[in-house]
């Protein structure tokens, strides 16, 4: 097996989800395990500068190998998984030559990913297909990316004849939070321009996410023996249902698609005393975004005049912005990824990110950071998976990309 493959199959042993509302960095500590891990391994193919931090980001270069012109390149990947589903005990199944056909991922469970509800698995027939066993989520987002960065550092370092620029590895923890940049030290982290490699099949090429935000509502109700709660109970649970109803139908992840925004209502907890809703909040375009956090708090003022002040808290913070205004005066780092693909008989796919990465929130800190597929697919449960053969051409999309940065 190649070694992007032999890489990837070992950090998925590694559980590394992440935890939502914690105070600190890294939000789980079993984060560490792994970011020590790649340090180690860094350090062992003698890449230089290699260090970690109390938070966990890892950091390291690559020499350059050239005199000539280069600005220094950074490559960033996320070491956590996401929290929304397990990522404990990964048993990734690996099937060679896969024949296009319906897998079961667990006899036992029943659990199948048929070719019907995923049809793109069409596109990988023939291939070395890695899936999960239907237990947890697989981790190519983004431990795909960390091992095909690491594999192309690697190269580099095996071969000083093949000139390029200095290269600047970065490893985050809590990007799936939306923390993964909150302790990223740009300057000392040293490059002038950099890609994360969080991205999804081959060939996607990112410079535009999601303008997002995430809203908490809090509802106060009142209990009262259901016998006598005529005029008297409040039942928070259906004044949080209410409160859904509220917002646009149609404005959700289940009918919107490329540009469309959205409310996504994540989680529901509570009882008839009090009710806790979690949302993310999500469009492209500033104005709409600022719109849908407007209503969102609007909702609320409603319900509080319908049922009494102090009944319905909202609370919306922002979380990352677009970071299409930050790559536009840096373009060719687009022209230069996508000439790279053409190169290597990858097609490019362009287009809008709908969800957000490290790079949104590091370009607006003065990294511009586009994102760069992994080659996986179905992020953030049972049915994720990604071919070794993805894996290896993105290692040679890395190589080459790299190369085309000696100006």
């Amino acid at each position: 097996m190649s070694e992007v493959a032999k890489r990837f199959l070992e950090y998925v042993s590694y559980d590394t989800q992440s935890q939502e509302e914690q105070n600190v960095i890294p939000s789980t500590k079993k984060q560490l395990i792994l970011a020590k891990k790649l340090a180690e391994e860094l350090e062992g193919m003698g890449a230089e500068n290699v260090r970690i931090t109390d938070q966990g980001y890892v950091y390291a270069d690559i020499p350059a190998t050239t005199n000539k012109p280069a600005p220094v390149l950074g490559f960033i990947a996320h070491m956590d998984t996401a929290p929304s589903f397990s990522g404990k005990d990964v048993k990734p199944k690996v099937i060679e030559n896969y024949d296009g056909k319906s897998i079961c991922l667990n006899p036992d469970l029943d659990i199948w990913m048929t070719a019907e509800d995923f049809p793109d698995l069409k596109h990988v027939n023939g291939q070395t297909l890695i899936t999960t066993d239907g237990n947890t989520l697989l981790g190519a987002d983004d431990k795909a990316g960390i091992a095909e960065i690491l594999t192309m550092a690697d190269w580099f370092l095996k071969h000083p004849e093949e000139e390029h620029g200095k290269i600047c590895i970065g490893f985050t923890p809590d990007e799936e939070v939306g923390r993964g940049a909150d302790g990223f030290d740009v300057k000392a982290f040293g490059a002038d321009v950099a890609y994360t490699v969080d991205g999804g099949p081959l060939g996607e090429l990112t410079y535009e996410n999601f303008n997002g935000a995430s809203g908490r509502v809090t509802i106060h109700g009142r209990n009262i023996h259901p016998g006598s709660g005529k005029g008297q109970m409040k039942n928070a649970l259906l004044m949080g249902m209410e409160f859904q109803a509220m917002l646009p139908v149609f404005e959700n992840p289940m009918y919107t698609e490329g540009y469309e925004g959205f409310f996504h209502l994540d989680s529901m907890s509570g009882s008839v005393e009090e009710a806790k809703l979690d949302y993310i909040i999500r469009d492209h375009d500033m104005d709409r975004f600022e719109e849908k956090k407007k209503l969102f708090v609007m909702a609320a003022e409603f319900m509080n005049y319908k049922y009494g002040k102090g009944t319905v808290e909202a609370y919306v913070k922002d979380s990352y912005y677009n970071m299409k205004e930050k790559i536009k005066p840096h373009m060719y780092l687009i022209d230069k990824a996508k000439a790279s693909m053409e190169k290597l008989g990858i097609q490019p796919l362009i287009e809008p990110i709908r969800g957000g990465t490290d790079g949104a929130r590091l370009s607006y800190m003065g990294l511009p950071c586009p994102n760069i597929c992994t080659g996986g697919h179905n992020f953030h449960g049972k049915f994720e998976y990604i071919t070794v053969e993805a894996m290896e051409k993105v290692t040679e999309l890395l190589i080459e990309i790299t190369k085309s940065f000696i100006f």
